[in-house]
C-alpha cells in the first residue's frame, strides 16, 4: 500500500504550507480522469491524508517550456492557459476539460495563471501511469458491460482458443515488398514487385503527387514515385494503398461499421501524416500507416459478429464492445503480420490519452494527438481532455499545440488531407 500511496504525494513540503486545508473527498476523485480508475480503498486513503491547496488569484501555477514536476486538478475557480505564441484559452472548475489534469506531461506547453482565486490538487505524474479501462494486454469485461452477450462470446472465443481468430491477410505485393526491402532489394527491384499490382502502382504514384509531398515535377513512373518517396516510406505506403480490402465484409448487418471504420482510419492517417510532417520527429509514412492500422483490432471482432446468428447483430452492443477489444486485438493482428514492436504499441495504446512509454515522441503519440484532433468539434468534450494537457503534447519540439493552434491545423492541412484521402478511398 505504501508505494501505491507514493503516487500521490506532494512534489515539495512547501505546498502543505500552503493548503487552505480544504478537504477532498472520494467522491471528488471519483470525477477526475485517471485517478477514478483507481480502488475504493485508495481513493479513500489518499482523500483521508490530502487536502487541496488554494491559490490567490494572479498566481502562476507555471510557466510554459518549464519543467513538470506533478499533474494538476483544477478543482474551483478559473485558470488562463497561454501557449508560447500568447494564445489563451480559460478552464474553469466544473466544466467537461476540468475532470482532466490541466498539466501531466514532463514539461508544460502552457503558462497557467490563475483568474480567480482557485483550488488544486497536485498528484504526482506517475498516476498518469494508472491503468485505463480501455488500455488492457488482455479482454477484460467490466461489471457495467456484464449483459453484453456479443462481448462475452468474443472473449470467450478470443480467450479460449489460442487467439485462433479469423485474421486477414495482407494482399501479396505489401508481403512480398516488405520481404524484399528487408534484404535491402534496389530500388529497381522493388519496382518490379509494386508493378505486378497495377492498382497498387498507379495508387503510389497519385500518392507521390498529392499536396502531402511538396514538389514541382510530377512522377510519371511507379520508379520516380518511389526514387521520391524512399524505399522504407513506399513500403508503408504500399500497405496502407492495399488494406482497404481487408475492411470488407459481405454480412450487410456489418457492412456500414466496417465502411464507417475504414473511413475514420483514414481521416485519423492524414491527421497522423500532416502532424509527423510538421513536427518532423517521426517519418509521416510511418505515422500515417500507424493511424491505419491503430484500430485494426475491430476487422477480427466484427468478422466474429458476422458469423453468430442474426439475433447477436446489436449495433449497441458492438459499439459497447469495441473500444475493449479493439487494442488486445489488435496487437494480435499486427504480431501476425509481422509489424513493428512500435506499430503494436500503437494498436495497444494510442486510445489512452495518457499513455506515455518513452521520453521522445513516438508514433503512438502522434497517433494519440491525431485523434484528439479528429475528435475535436465531432462529439461531446465530456471526455476530452485539453490536447495542451496530455503527455504526448509535451514532448513536441518547437511546435505547441492549443485548441486554437490545433484548429488552425485541421484547417490548413484540409485540402492536403481531402486530396490524400481520395487516393486511399478509390
Amino acid at each position: 500500500m505504501n508505494g501505491i500511496r507514493a503516487f500521490f504525494e506532494k512534489s515539495q513540503a512547501k505546498r502543505k504550507a500552503q493548503n487552505g486545508g480544504k478537504a477532498i473527498t472520494p467522491e471528488m476523485l471519483k470525477q477526475l480522469f485517471p485517478i477514478r480508475n483507481l480502488n475504493e480503498e485508495i481513493l479513500q486513503s489518499f482523500a483521508t491524508e490530502n487536502h487541496v491547496e488554494t491559490l490567490a488569484a494572479d498566481s502562476v501555477l507555471f510557466n510554459v517550456n518549464q519543467e513538470a514536476d506533478c499533474a494538476i486538478y483544477l478543482l474551483s475557480g478559473t485558470v488562463i492557459l497561454a501557449d508560447h505564441t500568447g494564445k489563451s484559452y480559460e478552464i474553469t472548475a466544473g466544466s467537461a476539460q476540468s475532470k482532466f489534469p490541466i498539466c501531466s506531461g514532463v514539461k508544460h506547453t502552457a503558462t497557467a495563471t490563475a483568474k480567480t482565486e482557485i483550488d488544486i490538487l497536485r498528484v504526482s505524474l506517475k498516476i498518469m501511469l494508472t491503468p485505463s479501462r480501455l488500455d488492457h494486454g488482455h479482454l477484460e469485461i467490466s461489471n457495467e458491460l456484464s449483459n453484453n452477450r456479443l462481448l462475452a462470446l468474443f472473449v470467450e472465443h478470443f480467450q479460449n482458443s489460442d487467439h485462433e481468430l479469423e485474421i486477414p491477410s495482407l494482399p501479396e505485393v505489401a508481403i512480398n515488398l516488405r520481404k524484399a526491402i528487408q534484404k535491402d532489394v534496389s530500388i529497381d527491384d522493388a519496382v518490379k514487385i509494386i508493378q505486378l499490382d497495377p492498382a497498387i502502382s498507379a495508387k503510389l504514384i497519385e500518392v507521390a503527387n498529392c499536396p502531402l509531398y511538396v514538389t514541382m515535377i510530377r512522377a510519371k513512373t511507379c520508379k520516380e514515385a518511389v526514387v521520391r518517396i524512399g524505399l522504407n516510406a513506399t513500403r508503408n505506403l504500399v500497405i496502407a494503398l492495399s488494406l482497404k480490402q481487408i475492411f470488407k465484409n459481405k454480412s450487410p448487418l456489418i457492412k456500414n461499421h466496417l465502411e464507417n471504420l475504414w473511413k475514420q482510419s483514414l481521416y485519423l492517417s492524414g491527421l497522423c501524416h500532416v502532424l509527423a510532417s510538421q513536427t518532423q520527429q517521426q517519418n509521416p509514412e510511418s505515422a500515417l500507416l500507424a493511424g491505419l492500422v491503430c484500430d485494426i483490432g475491430v476487422i477480427p471482432f466484427l468478422n466474429f459478429t458476422a458469423n453468430l446468428p442474426v439475433e447477436y447483430h446489436n449495433d449497441a452492443e458492438i459499439e459497447q464492445a469495441i473500444p475493449i477489444i479493439k487494442g488486445p486485438v489488435g496487437a494480435v493482428v499486427l504480431k501476425e503480420w509481422d509489424f513493428a514492436e512500435e506499430f503494436i504499441e500503437v494498436a495497444k495504446h494510442s486510445s489512452n490519452w495518457y499513455q506515455n512509454s518513452d521520453a521522445e515522441l513516438t508514433l503512438t503519440d502522434i497517433v494519440v494527438l491525431s485523434r484528439l484532433h479528429a475528435l475535436i468539434g465531432k462529439q461531446s468534450t465530456a471526455d476530452l481532455p485539453a490536447i495542451s494537457a496530455i503527455p504526448a503534447a509535451s514532448k513536441l519540439k518547437n511546435f505547441s499545440l492549443s485548441p486554437e493552434n490545433t484548429l488552425a491545423i485541421l484547417h490548413d492541412a484540409k485540402a492536403k488531407i481531402h486530396e490524400a484521402l481520395s487516393i486511399f478511398s478509390t
